[in-house]
């Protein structure tokens, strides 16, 4: 089984600096790293030369490495002495380095007209179904769909869309998505076993989805769909201030306990300036499978539709509780692929186009350019 950088970062995490008392990573030591494979290179980039310290971060690599990565990769580690990393390092005053040109970089998701993040103040409110059906109902509209699933400790997409390959590597080194339903697949999940648990400092987990964005072969998109994990902390707050966000769409379910984290994570949206393109009410009320005329709300009435006219925020639309949802989602087929002329898939298909006519306006009024419209018909 192939070794990923991911999991180079996560286990050379766990060694720490003896002078600086933090891990190579946070002090961005490692460089150069290239796996390949059961293969892994990289360069340990230190301020001065220190052949006893080189020595032992060198052993303490490969026993993190053969410990927390794989027992059986094969490492090149290459000492490397970078001058101009004393006086951030340590305080010293080296003498001036001869300045370089620094190397021009593409822009983040260059190719990509929207990237829309879909959030939720907590967990359990089916953030991640949502997402893939909105992923999927754009694809079958014809539109070009990415879904990256950003929930590093708890990844779904793998499971929503049956997908248990890993993506190929192009000769830039960069991942290739996996295309399901029309739509293009990266996660996680791909990356590790099912069974492997990621323990992860907050810095790794921005850091891995900064990689996403930057070492994926995304191509032109449409859409690119964040799956955010759940919450308002540092991690969600990094993500959104380093992706060009388009708009933002907040899932949540009826009952009060969730209304207070999406008033959370309207206000974080805001707080960075990211449209909030609408509040979508997931679990609104259950319909029994043979009485589909029937109503129960469970966990409340109109709850997100209440809040979302309250805060200001447009509310896409209601998504109920039935069985038909669950199973799809579990056998790796969102609703609106394996169904899509039932009940559910149109109010999803719904819900996305609404999502579509939000960003029409965006672009309207930041452009001045209309957009082709993508209706999505039941």
């Amino acid at each position: 089984m192939s070794i990923h950088k991911e999991q180079i970062r996560s286990a050379l995490s766990y060694v720490i600096h003896p002078k600086y008392e933090k891990d190579l990573i946070s002090l961005d030591l490692i460089q150069d790293l290239i796996t390949q494979e059961k293969f892994v290179s990289f360069t340990l980039e230190l301020p001065r030369k220190d052949d006893a310290l080189a020595a032992l971060l060198k052993r303490e690599c490969v026993a993190a490495i053969h410990k927390y990565a794989d027992a059986e990769a094969v490492l090149d580690i290459t000492v490397g002495i970078n001058i101009s990393r004393q006086k951030e390092l340590e305080g010293d005053q080296p003498d001036e380095p001869k300045k370089e040109e620094p190397k021009a970089q593409e822009p983040i998701l260059s190719g990509v007209k929207h990237v829309i993040a879909v959030a939720s103040g907590k967990g359990g409110v089916g953030k991640s179904t949502v997402a893939a059906n909105l992923a999927v109902a754009l694809a079958h509209a014809g539109a070009r769909v990415g879904l990256l699933d950003t929930d590093i400790y708890g990844p779904s997409v793998p499971t929503m869309f049956g997908v248990t390959e890993r993506p190929n590597i192009t000769t830039q080194k960069k991942l290739v998505p996996i295309e399901k339903h029309g739509v293009h697949l990266i996660s996680m999940g791909f990356l590790v076993d099912t069974d492997q648990a990621m323990v992860w400092r907050g810095p790794m987990v921005t850091s891995a989805v900064k990689q996403f964005m930057q070492e994926v072969e995304w191509g032109e998109l449409d859409y690119l769909i964040l799956d955010l994990p759940p919450g308002t902390g540092d991690i969600q707050l990094t993500i959104v201030q380093t992706v060009p966000l388009t708009g933002a769409v907040i899932v949540s379910t009826p009952q009060e306990v969730a209304l207070d984290d999406v008033r959370k994570g309207v206000a974080m949206f805001q707080k960075v300036n990211v449209p909030v393109l609408g509040v979508i009410e997931n679990m609104s009320y259950f319909v029994p499978e043979d009485m589909p005329e029937k109503k129960y709300y469970i966990f409340g009435k109109h709850g997100a539709r209440n809040l979302a006219t309250r805060l200001d925020v447009p509310f896409l639309g209601e998504v109920p509780i039935r069985e038909a949802i669950r199973e799809t989602s579990d056998s790796g087929t969102p609703i609106v692929a394996a169904s899509p002329s039932s009940p559910s898939a149109i109010g999803l298909k719904e819900i996305a186009n609404r999502v579509h006519q939000m960003l029409a306006l965006i672009d309207k009024e930041s452009e001045g350019k209309s957009k082709v419209e993508i209706k999505i018909r039941p």
